[in-house]
C-alpha cells in the first residue's frame, strides 16, 4: 500500500484527435487507454467516467510522439475500506467497485478547496438524490475539518466572509418568502395566467403594482399632513345629504378632504414649545412623494427591462424550463391541474409567437397593409383632435354654465362627457383591428395603446391648461379647493363608467354573443383598454393629491373593487385569446407609459402650480404668500442665519435649487437607458449566433455518425470473417481510432464546401 504522501498517478493514452473532431469526446467515443496504477486501485475505462467536478485536479501533456496524456492524482487519506464506507454513505449501490472508491477520493477531494458557495452549486448540480447530496455534503464538512490547523487560519478571513453572505442570502430569501406570503391575490392570478395567459395577466399585475403604490402614497400623506390638521381640526357645521358623494362639494368641503381646510399656522405640542410648519410639511410631503415616485418608476423600468429584455434566458423562450422541468413539490391535485394548464398555456404562447414570426408577406399584401394602417391611423388621428377641440369647449363655457344652472347636478356635466369620450372611443379604436390585421397581436395592441394614451392624455392635459389659465386666474375663493373637486369628480365619475361597463356592457356583449348572434362568441379582453384606465385615474391622483391629500385613499379602494369585478367579469364574459402570444415584456411598457408622458406632465404641471400661480388669500396652508414655493424661500433665510444649518443651505442651492445638477441627472438617466438599450442589442446578436452554432454542431455530429455507420458497413461487408469475438470486443471499445481520420477529413471537405457555397 501506499503511504499517506503518495499519490496514486493514472494515465491515459489518447491518440492524436484532428482539428475537425472535438478535443472531448463525449460518452459515446470510447478511447483506448493505458494505466499505470497501483493494484489497489482498478482501471479508469472511458474519459467519460470522470466527473465535470472533477476537472480541477486534472492536466494535460504531451509526450514526444504527440500523443496527448490526460494526468490526474487522488491523495490517499483513508484507507479503500474507508471509501467504500463512504460510498455506501453516499448511497451508492453495494458492493462497490475500486473504481467507484475513486470517483468518491476524487470528487471529495475537488470539493474540499472549495469556498462554501461554490460547493453548494457543485453538490447541487451532481446528478444524485437529495439524501446522497446530503450525505456528500457531511462528508466534505468532515474531511474539511481534518484539515491542519495552519490551514483553516489563511482560510479564516474567507470564511467569514462566505458566511456573512450565505447569512445575506438565508435572510434575502426569507424577507421574499414572506413577501409573498402577504402578497395579494397569488392564487387568483394563478389561475387567470393559467386560463388566459400572460397577456391579460399582465394587466392584473400592473392593478396590483398601483395598489401598492397608491398605499405608500396614502400612508405618507396621511402621517405628515392629515393627522397633525386632525388634531386642530374645527367642527363642521355644514349639513351633510348625500350628494356630496357624487359633487365631492357641500359637506366635504370643509374637511381634511381638500387644501383649503388646512391651516397656515404653526401646530402647537401642547406646553412642550415644539410647533409643526404646517407649510413646510404639505411642500415637503407632496415633493417627498413625488421624488419617491420618480426614482420607483426609474428602478421598476430598469428591473422590468432587464428581466424582460437583457437577460438571455428569454430569447430562448423558456422552453428548457417549460418541456424539461416539473415542480414536484406540487403534489395537490388542484395545484397540479393548474400548474399543467400553466405550462400548457406558455407552450401554446411560444409556438404561436414562432409561427407568427416566420410569416412573411408578398409586396402586394405588405402595400395593401400599409395603406389599411395608414388609413386607420388618420382616423384615429382626426377622432382623437375632435373629441380633444369638443372637451377644450366645453371646460371654457363651463363656469358661464354653472353660474346660468343653480343645481347641484350640474357641475357632474364635464366628467359625464369626458368618462363617456373615454368609454366610447376606445371601442371604437378596437374596430379597426378589423381593418389593420395584425400577425403579432402584441403590435396590435401596442398602436391601441399609443391611441389610447393620445386621446386621454390629451383630454388632461386640455384640462390642466384650463385649471391653470381660467380657474387659478378667476379670482374664485379658494380655487385650490375647486380644482381638488373637479379632479375628485372626474375620478369618480369613471369610476362609476367601469362598474357599469363590467356589470352591464361586457354581459350583454356576452347574452348578444351566446344567444342573438352566436357567429359572434365570447369577446377577448381588451388589454389597452383596461390599461389605459389605469394610467388615466393614476394621472388624474398625481396631480390631484396637491388640491385634495385623500385621494390615495379614494384610488386605492377603487382599484380593489375593480380588481374583483374585471376578476368575475373576466371568468364569466370573455374568452382566451385566439391568438396566443407572450406578454413577458408587457409590464415595462405599462410602466414605461406611465412614466412617460403620464407622469413627467405631472411634475410640468405641478411645478408651473408651485411656481409661477399665486395662492388663495382666504384658505389653505400658504395663504397671504406670492407663491408657493416661498415658503421654501424663507425657510432657506432662515436657516442661512444659524450656523449649525448652513450645509442644508448649500444642498438647497447647490442641489435641488440648480439647474445644472437636474441637467448632470438628466443626462446620467440617458446615458444608462442608452447602455440598456446597446446591451440588449448585443445580446440578441450573441444569442442568434450561438443558436446558428448550436445548430451547425448538430449537423456536424449528425454527418460524422453517417460516415462512420457507412464505413462500418463497407468494413463488414468486405472482410466478414475478421469480426471474430476478439475483433468485435475491439470494435466496440475503440471506433474513433479506426475512422477518426477519414471522417475528420471529411468533415474538413464539407466545411471548405459550406464556406465556398453556402447554399450547398
Amino acid at each position: 500500500m501506499l503511504s499517506g504522501d503518495q499519490v496514486n498517478e493514472i494515465i491515459v493514452e489518447v491518440e492524436n484527435v484532428p482539428s475537425g473532431v472535438q478535443s472531448h469526446p463525449s460518452s459515446s467515443q470510447i478511447v483506448p487507454e493505458k494505466t499505470l496504477v497501483n493494484s489497489s486501485f482498478s482501471l479508469v475505462s472511458s474519459i467519460s467516467d470522470i466527473d465535470v467536478t472533477d476537472s480541477q485536479i486534472f492536466s494535460n501533456w504531451n509526450d514526444k510522439k504527440g500523443k496527448q496524456f490526460l494526468w490526474f492524482s487522488t491523495p490517499v487519506n483513508e484507507s479503500f475500506p474507508q471509501t467504500l464506507r463512504s460510498s455506501e454513505s453516499m448511497g451508492l449501490d453495494a458492493p462497490c467497485t475500486s473504481h467507484e472508491s475513486i470517483q468518491g477520493q476524487k470528487l471529495i477531494a475537488s470539493l474540499i478547496p472549495m469556498t462554501s458557495r461554490d460547493r453548494i452549486k457543485a453538490i447541487r448540480n451532481q446528478p444524485r438524490t437529495m439524501e446522497e447530496k446530503r450525505n456528500l455534503r457531511k462528508m466534505v464538512d468532515k474531511e474539511k475539518s481534518k484539515q491542519p490547523r495552519r490551514i483553516l487560519e489563511f482560510n479564516g478571513c474567507a470564511q467569514c466572509l462566505n458566511s456573512i453572505s450565505l447569512a445575506y442570502r438565508r435572510s434575502k430569501n426569507s424577507l421574499s418568502e414572506l413577501f409573498n406570503s402577504i402578497s395579494l391575490w397569488q392564487k387568483t392570478l394563478k389561475v387567470i395566467g393559467g386560463k388566459f395567459g400572460t397577456s391579460v395577466l399582465s394587466y392584473f399585475n400592473f392593478l396590483r403594482w398601483l395598489l401598492k403604490f397608491n398605499i405608500f402614497l396614502f400612508i405618507v400623506t396621511f402621517s405628515f399632513i392629515i393627522i397633525p390638521q386632525l388634531t386642530m381640526a374645527e367642527k363642521n357645521h355644514l349639513q351633510f345629504t348625500g350628494l356630496e358623494f357624487l359633487t365631492g362639494a357641500g359637506y366635504f368641503r370643509d374637511t381634511v378632504m381638500y387644501y383649503g381646510f388646512y391651516t397656515n399656522t404653526e401646530i402647537q405640542n401642547g406646553s412642550s414649545g415644539t410647533s409643526y410648519n404646517m407649510q413646510l410639511a404639505y411642500i415637503f410631503t407632496v415633493g417627498a412623494c413625488l421624488v419617491v415616485c420618480f426614482f420607483s418608476l426609474l428602478f421598476s423600468m430598469a428591473r422590468y427591462f432587464r428581466n424582460n429584455f437583457i437577460n438571455p434566458h428569454i430569447y430562448s423562450r423558456g422552453i428548457a424550463k417549460l418541456i424539461f422541468c416539473w415542480d414536484f413539490t406540487v403534489t395537490h391535485k388542484s395545484a397540479v391541474k393548474l400548474k399543467q394548464k400553466n405550462l400548457s398555456t406558455e407552450i401554446r404562447e411560444n409556438l404561436s409567437e414562432i409561427r407568427q414570426e416566420n410569416v412573411k408577406l408578398t409586396l402586394n399584401q405588405q402595400l395593401i397593409r400599409f395603406s389599411a394602417h395608414l388609413a386607420a391611423w388618420v382616423v384615429s388621428t382626426g377622432v382623437t383632435i375632435a373629441c380633444c377641440v369638443a372637451v377644450y369647449y366645453l371646460a371654457e363655457n363651463n363656469s358661464e354654465f354653472l353660474a346660468n344652472h343653480r343645481n347641484p347636478g350640474t357641475v357632474l356635466l364635464l366628467p359625464f362627457v369626458v368618462s363617456c369620450i373615454n368609454l366610447v372611443m376606445p371601442r371604437f379604436y378596437s374596430m379597426f383591428r378589423l381593418v389593420e390585421r395584425y400577425e403579432m397581436p402584441r403590435h396590435e395592441v401596442y398602436s391601441l395603446l399609443i391611441r389610447n394614451i393620445l386621446l386621454k392624455l390629451s383630454i388632461v392635459g386640455i384640462l390642466c391648461y384650463y385649471w391653470i389659465n381660467t380657474v387659478a386666474l378667476a379670482g374664485e375663493e379658494c380655487w385650490e379647493t375647486l380644482i381638488g373637486q373637479e379632479i375628485y369628480r372626474l375620478l369618480l365619475m369613471d369610476f362609476v363608467f367601469s362598474l357599469t361597463d363590467s356589470f352591464l356592457g361586457e354581459f350583454l356583449r356576452r347574452i348578444i354573443g351566446m344567444r342573438l348572434i352566436t357567429s359572434l362568441g365570447l369577446q377577448e379582453f381588451d388589454i389597452a383598454r383596461n390599461v389605459l384606465e389605469l394610467i388615466y385615474s393614476q394621472t388624474l391622483v398625481w396631480i390631484g393629491t396637491f388640491f385634495c391629500p385623500l385621494l390615495p385613499l379614494i384610488q386605492m379602494m377603487t382599484l380593489f373593487i375593480m380588481f374583483y369585478v374585471k376578476n368575475i367579469s373576466l371568468m364569466m364574459n370573455f374568452q382566451p385569446l385566439s391568438k396566443a402570444w407572450r406578454a413577458s415584456q408587457m409590464m415595462t411598457v405599462f410602466i414605461f407609459l406611465l412614466f412617460f408622458p403620464s407622469f413627467t406632465g405631472v411634475l410640468c404641471t405641478l411645478a408651473i402650480t408651485i411656481w409661477r400661480l399665486k395662492p388663495s388669500a382666504d384658505c389653505g396652508p400658504f395663504r397671504g404668500l406670492p407663491f408657493f414655493i416661498e415658503s421654501i424661500y424663507r425657510w432657506i433665510d432662515t436657516l442661512s442665519q444659524s450656523r449649525s444649518y448652513l450645509w442644508v443651505v448649500w444642498i438647497y442651492q447647490n442641489l435641488v435649487g440648480s439647474v445644472h445638477f437636474f441637467f448632470i441627472l438628466t443626462l446620467i438617466v440617458l446615458i444608462i437607458t442608452y447602455l440598456y438599450w446597446q446591451i440588449t442589442e448585443g445580446r440578441k446578436i450573441m444569442i442568434r449566433l450561438l443558436h446558428e452554432q448550436i445548430i451547425n454542431e448538430g449537423k456536424d455530429k449528425m454527418f460524422l455518425i453517417e460516415k462512420l455507420i457507412k464505413l462500418q458497413d463497407m468494413e463488414k461487408r468486405a472482410s466478414p470473417t475478421l469480426f471474430t469475438p476478439e475483433r468485435r470486443d475491439v470494435e466496440q471499445s475503440g471506433p474513433l481510432r479506426v475512422r477518426e481520420h477519414d471522417a475528420a477529413r471529411d468533415l474538413r471537405f464539407r466545411r471548405s464546401v459550406q464556406e465556398d457555397n453556402p447554399k450547398a
